[in-house]
C-alpha cells in the first residue's frame, strides 16, 4: 500500500511511521509534516532510509493534490494539539485542523483515495468525576477548548464529506496518548524531564481531573486496524480503559523515579480545564476484534520514563524555551 500519513514527525504519526516501517515493510510510506515546534525530523531519523519526508503545510491544496494523487490511503494526523498554545493563540489551530482537514478532504475526494482521520476524545466535552459514564460514539459534542473545537469542526467535515460526496472515510477519536517522542510540553514528558534536569514537577490545580491514558503504540495499532477493516463512515473510539487522575499518574512517575511521590509544586490551574474523560471502546474490541497490548499502566511509563531518560539529545533542546514558556504563563 502507498500510505500518505500527513503529520508524521509529530508524537503519534511518528511512532505510526516507526510501527509501519517494523509491521508492514511492504507499504511504501511518505510523510507530510510541516515541521513546526512539535515536528522533528530527528523523530524520524531511525527509518530516514524507509521512507519519503515532504516538508510542507497540509494547507497546500497544490502539494496535498500531489502527494494524495500518489497514494492508496492517507492516514491524517496532522494537527494542533496542545490545549495551553490554543488558549494563548487559536489562529493556527483554526488554521491547521480546519483548512488542513479541508484540504486533504478535497484532495481524497478528487482522487478517490481513502482517507483516516485521527482525532480526539476531548470534542466531547467532559463528564462528572465519579460518574460510571463514558464517552461513545453517539455522545454529542460539546468541546470546551479552541483545540478540541477545532477538532470537532473537522470531524464534522469529514462527516459531510462522506454523505455529500461519497468520500472514503473513517474517524477515530481516542483518549490521552503517551509513549515515546512526545513533546516536552505534556503533562507526563513534562514531569519525567523536570526531575531529570532538576526541577521540580508541576501539578495544575488539585490534580482531580481525570484522563483515560492509552500507550501511543496501542492507539497506532487501532488505527491500522480500522484503516483494513473498518466501516466507511463509521467513527470508531479507542481506549485502553486506564482512567487516572492527574494527581496518582504525577505520584507513580516520582516512585518510579525514586522521588518522594509529594515532591512536586501545585501551579494554577488551565482556564476550562475539562474534569474527567473516559472512553467506551466496546464497538472497536467488538466489531474489529481489537485490543491494547499495553495493559499495565505502570509498565508502560516505567518504558516511557527510561525512553526519556536514554533520550536527553531528542528533547534536550527544547526544554528550557518550554518551561520558560510556562513560566511566563504561572505555570
Amino acid at each position: 500500500m502507498r500510505l500518505l500519513i500527513t503529520g508524521g514527525a509529530g508524537f503519534i504519526g511518528a511512532n505510526f511511521v516507526h510501527s509501519s516501517v517494523r509491521v508492514h515493510p511492504e507499504d511504501s510510506l511518505t510523510v507530510l509534516d510541516a515541521m513546526t515546534y512539535a515536528g522533528s525530523r530527528e523523530s524520524l531519523a531511525a527509518v530516514e532510509n524507509d521512507i519519503r519526508l515532504v516538508q510542507g503545510d497540509i494547507t497546500d491544496a497544490e502539494l496535498a493534490n500531489k502527494l494524495v494523487a500518489e497514494s492508496d490511503a492517507v492516514v491524517h494526523f496532522a494537527a494542533e494539539t496542545h490545549v495551553d498554545n490554543a488558549l494563548a493563540d487559536p489562529e493556527p489551530f483554526l488554521r491547521a485542523n480546519v483548512i488542513g482537514t479541508f484540504t486533504v478532504l478535497e484532495a481524497v475526494r478528487a482522487h478517490g483515495v481513502r482517507l483516516h482521520h485521527v482525532s480526539t476524545d476531548e470534542v466531547y466535552g467532559d463528564l462528572e468525576l465519579g460518574n460510571a459514564r463514558r464517552f461513545t460514539e453517539s455522545t454529542p459534542y460539546n468541546p470546551s477548548s479552541p483545540y478540541s473545537s477545532t477538532k470537532a469542526a473537522s470531524d464534522m467535515l469529514v462527516r459531510a464529506w462522506v454523505r455529500s460526496y461519497g468520500v472514503r472515510a473513517t474517524i477515530s477519536n481516542c483518549s490521552n496518548n503517551y509513549g515515546p517522542y512526545q513533546h516536552v510540553e505534556k503533562f507526563i514528558p513534562r514531569q519525567i524531564t523536570n526531575v531529570l534536569t532538576g526541577r521540580r514537577p508541576k501539578l495544575y490545580g488539585s490534580g482531580t481531573n481525570v484522563r483515560d491514558w492509552i500507550h501511543v503504540d496501542d492507539h497506532n495499532s487501532a488505527v491500522r486496524r480500522i484503516l483494513a477493516d473498518g466501516q466507511i463512515g463509521r467513527t470508531y473510539l479507542i481506549g485502553a480503559e486506564e482512567e487516572r487522575d492527574n494527581l496518582s499518574v504525577m505520584r507513580a512517575i516520582l516512585r518510579l523515579m525514586d522521588r518522594d511521590p509529594d515532591d512536586f509544586d501545585h501551579v494554577a490551574d488551565r482556564a476550562g480545564h475539562d474534569l474527567r474523560y473516559a472512553i467506551d471502546p466496546s464497538a472497536l474490541y467488538d466489531e474489529l476484534g481489537w485490543a491494547p497490548k499495553h495493559t499495565d499502566f505502570e509498565d508502560g511509563l516505567r518504558a516511557t520514563i527510561d525512553w526519556y531518560r536514554d533520550n536527553e539529545t531528542w528533547w534536550g533542546p527544547l526544554k528550557d524555551a518550554t518551561e520558560a514558556k510556562y513560566e511566563g504563563r504561572g505555570q
